[in-house]
């Protein structure tokens, strides 16, 4: 993936405004990112392709046609840097993408689809959908290899009063990345597997005093929890080592707060992406803004959202 070099400007809102606001620079700068050794065809992976010019229109003298179309020469299909993208067959120019990419990679504690409707001159029904579909496209990895070292696990609660709460589980490598599970209810059997998929034999696992922890199988792995209830929070062990789950509350407390700063309530069936939306910011942490906005683009490509997928609505967000 293309980044900027140290010796460059980091890019930010402003510049991103400045320097790509049509769609010829926007397409330009998305080919870059895509594909930094040139364009390879989304249908088959051939590099061999060439540029199609537009067909002369007649009756003005005018070229008209799509910019940024290419022919495979292999499988003689054709293709643009958006075909096999979460862009795929979207009417919204690039140059909007790129910005709206920008906002929700770069706010810490989340910016609503009414806040980019407003900011950007799309319908809030655009933006709903657009939001979505950056949340898809940036939803973490969770088949690469397990996490190990110290191993935090919490969950977190969501929902409204007089309603059944969600939870969200959290694992968190400590000074790594974060996974997440949404699961209607806590037990063995909803998160014994998502512990067993996740964390490597060796690892300790830490949690906080939830019984349902000490009852789920995991072989080879230690487990040491810490009391709330008891006004616990860390304990440092003989090794000088410590217990804690500081890293997970640190993490549903910027989940939680923005969702209530900016959404206010998330239902139940758009839930997972809003997590995987934090944990992406989470995993990215250390990065300036610039550079996790284009590991977000990178993250774009093999990635599809339709809007019916969506469970369909314009709900909170």
């Amino acid at each position: 993936m293309q980044m900027n070099n140290q010796d460059e400007k980091p890019i930010t809102l402003s510049s991103l405004a400045a320097e790509y606001s049509d769609e010829d620079s926007a397409r330009t700068y998305l080919e870059g990112i895509r594909w930094p050794q040139g364009a390879v065809c989304p249908h088959c992976q051939s590099k061999a392709h060439y540029a199609l010019k537009p067909a002369q229109d007649a009756t003005k003298g005018k070229r008209k046609a799509r910019s940024g179309l290419y022919k495979c020469k292999d499988c003689r299909k054709q293709f643009t840097v958006t075909v096999g993208t979460i862009f795929a067959d979207s009417k919204i120019p690039l140059h909007k993408w790129l910005l709206a990419f920008f906002l929700l990679s770069s706010s810490k504690k989340a910016m609503s689809a009414h806040q980019i409707h407003r900011s950007l001159g799309v319908s809030y029904k655009t933006a709903w959908f657009m939001c979505h579909r950056i949340r898809h496209a940036v939803k973490p990895n969770q088949t690469v290899e397990k996490l190990k070292g110290n191993v935090e696990v919490d969950e977190g609660h969501f929902g409204v009063k007089n309603q059944p709460k969600m939870q969200v589980v959290a694992l968190i490598e400590r000074g790594g990345q974060v996974r997440t599970k949404v699961v209607p209810r806590i037990s063995n059997r909803n998160i014994g597997q998502f512990l067993r998929d996740n964390v490597a034999k060796g690892s300790i696992l830490h949690t906080d005093a939830n019984p349902t922890y000490k009852s789920v199988h995991l072989p080879a792995i230690r487990h040491d929890a810490v009391n709330h209830t008891g006004k616990e929070f860390i304990r440092e062990r003989a090794d000088g080592s410590k217990v804690h789950v500081n890293h997970c509350e640190s993490f549903f407390s910027l989940f939680k707060r923005g969702v209530v700063g900016a959404f206010h309530h998330i239902s139940q069936a758009h839930l997972p992406r809003y997590a995987d939306e934090f944990a992406f910011r989470w995993n990215t942490r250390r990065l300036l803004d610039g550079e996790r906005f284009e590991i977000a683009l990178g993250m774009a490509e093999g990635k599809r959202l339709k809007y019916h997928e969506t469970a369909l609505g314009c709900a909170n967000g």
